[in-house]
């Protein structure tokens, strides 16, 4: 089984990030997949952008809506994207996915610069 099949039909992502002295954090986040690229919306200020922005490294698994993991943990790279098409994009597929939630936690006012979009590609 590839490593990022485990990641079809699953609606938590658990990402970890890692702070500049190392510690890591893990965030479980909604996410969407496009070929081998898993994509998520956050807020561009959040704590797991400023730690990507430092390393890139991360490392995912799906998992439950409390974090726990129900999959293999993989490592990855992540970035930051800013790609207006991208963005509508994974906007589009958020959409499909989540639905009405989706469209909830959007309209509380997606002002420019006030959500990003993290690109994670697997590295195993």
């Amino acid at each position: 089984m590839n490593a990022l099949d485990q990641f079809s039909k699953k609606t938590y992502l658990n990402l970890e990030t890692f702070r500049k002295n190392g510690q890591s954090i893990k965030t479980p986040v909604w996410f969407v997949q496009e070929g081998d690229r898993l994509y998520i919306r956050t807020q561009a200020k959040s704590g797991k952008v400023k730690r990507i922005h430092n390393s890139g490294k991360v490392n995912a698994v799906p998992c439950a809506m409390n974090g726990k993991p129900q999959g293999t943990w993989v490592a990855a790279q992540a970035r930051d994207v800013h790609d207006p098409e991208i963005d509508q994009k994974v906007d589009q597929l958020m959409k499909k996915k989540y639905n009405f939630m989706y469209w909830l936690l959007m309209s509380r006012g997606k002002q420019p610069g006030t959500y990003t979009v993290l690109e994670v590609k697997l590295t195993e």
